[in-house]
């Protein structure tokens, strides 16, 4: 016998299943249905209907009986009933499985350190399996958290093969996310339409205002009272992806531009983990050039 908080006693496989669809009623109970009809118990659940896109949006945790494996796929096939009848589109996965993920940088490293240390620490359910640089500066913070990193220089002559190689590494590892943890190079539009929904960025504004480079710069050059940071999917217009989070910080005319990137590098750090954490938890859907964000 075990008792329900005793830590030898087996887990009940848990699993997030989110969707989305045309909105219409019956969406919830039909979905509840499923779920309860193979004797699962919804653990979370959360739900928008977007009256921009008039779409329907889901995210379920939910415990399953059986063996993993048998679970989801008996999940599968229960699910496989009412995606006709709701044009559904939905993707299942583990709860707390490590996505496997490509991290892309330059020369900073406040993110990247960030990242495999929430990573190592077990805040992130990451599995980073490289560390791609421009620049060959960051290769000892990757070789010290063990993490496999390819210099991949880029000029304007090599940008075709430099990206065939980073999709190379992101192939061969079985990539599922790539990380621009301030990687300073402009991804091509065949690049994002290949990796859409896949690329996430974190930008060292609070977007839409300004854009591009120097952006702490431009922001002292207008006497700004809050600099942010802003993550956001990767388009191939630049800097106008989908956004996932934002954070800003209070500043005032006494803050040089050299203050002002210190202060952001820390608002930029704490911005990318939260996008990427609720990205790999299965918490961020795309509605058209916006993003249903269930935190």
């Amino acid at each position: 016998m075990h008792l329900a908080n005793d830590p030898a006693a087996p887990a009940t496989p848990e699993w997030v299943l989110t969707l989305s669809c045309p909105d219409r009623p019956g969406i919830v109970h039909a979905v509840s249905g499923v779920i309860a009809g193979l004797g699962g118990n919804i653990t979370e659940s959360q739900q928008f209907g977007s009256p921009v896109t008039g779409r329907f949006y889901m995210r379920v945790q939910v415990a399953l009986p059986g063996t993993p494996d048998d679970g989801a796929d008996a999940l599968r096939d229960a699910l496989a009933r009412v995606v006709a009848e709701f044009d559904l589109t939905w993707d299942l996965d583990r709860v707390g499985r490590a996505v496997p993920t490509v991290i892309m940088v330059s020369k900073e490293a406040h993110c990247l350190n960030d990242l495999l240390f929430r990573q190592r620490a077990g805040d992130l359910p990451l599995d980073v399996v490289a560390v791609v640089g421009n620049h060959p500066d960051l290769a000892g913070l990757a070789t010290f958290y063990g993490v496999p990193f390819h210099h991949v220089p880029v000029t304007r002559d090599t940008k075709p093969e430099a990206e065939a190689e980073l999709l190379r590494i992101v192939e061969s590892t079985g990539a599922e996310l790539v990380v621009l943890a301030r990687y300073m190079q402009i991804l091509s539009d065949e690049l994002c339409v290949r990796l859409a929904g896949h690329v996430i960025n974190i930008h060292h504004s609070f977007l839409p205002s300004f854009k591009g480079a120097r952006p702490y710069h431009q922001a002292f050059e207008r006497g700004v009272k809050l600099i942010g940071a802003t993550s956001h999917y990767v388009t191939g217009d630049l800097d106008e992806g989908p956004i996932i989070e934002q954070e800003v910080e209070r500043v005032d005319h006494t803050r040089n531009p050299a203050e002002l990137v210190a202060l952001g590098q820390d608002v930029e750090r704490r911005t990318l983990a939260r996008a990427v954490r609720w990205h790999a938890e299965h918490r961020v859907l795309l509605d058209g050039l916006r993003t249903v964000v269930f935190r």
